[in-house]
């Protein structure tokens, strides 16, 4: 019989040995996985072995409906340009909170307009007779 079986301190010794193992290897598998997306050695080995996608040229009528002028959009990496615009002074602030104020009070009001315009026609409003069952 196998008394290191039965030892527990020899167990927990085995587990964690094995566990550090099983750390290392993920570690290595993640570690090579993120290496090989890294660059063009993978798409270079799969070309050069046959296996990557034919490279197919665009036909005609796609090279020549494309346009030649310079692209409306911004590359990637570059920084958008500095916006001539700048930040409200503390006067200009107060200003714009006096009349967003003023704008929420105009709508308040006509809120409750509309409120009580519709309670006086649902008054002279007569539900209509249930159908017959």
């Amino acid at each position: 019989m196998d008394r290191s079986v039965s030892n527990p301190v020899v167990c927990v010794q085995r587990i964690s040995r094995l566990s550090g193992f099983i750390r290392a290897v993920i570690l290595v598998a993640l570690a090579s996985s993120l290496a090989a997306c890294s660059g063009d050695v993978v798409r270079s080995l799969a070309s050069d072995a046959g296996y990557a996608p034919r490279v197919v040229a665009a036909p005609d009528f796609v090279t020549e409906s494309r346009s030649k002028a310079q692209q409306d959009y911004m590359p990637v990496g570059v920084d958008a340009p500095k916006r001539p615009v700048r930040a409200k002074s503390v006067t200009g602030q107060k200003a714009l909170e006096a009349e967003l104020e003023s704008a929420r009070g105009r709508n308040e009001t006509r809120g409750r307009a509309a409120a009580s315009a519709g309670k006086g026609a649902a008054a002279t409003i007569k539900p209509a007779p249930a159908p017959p069952q």
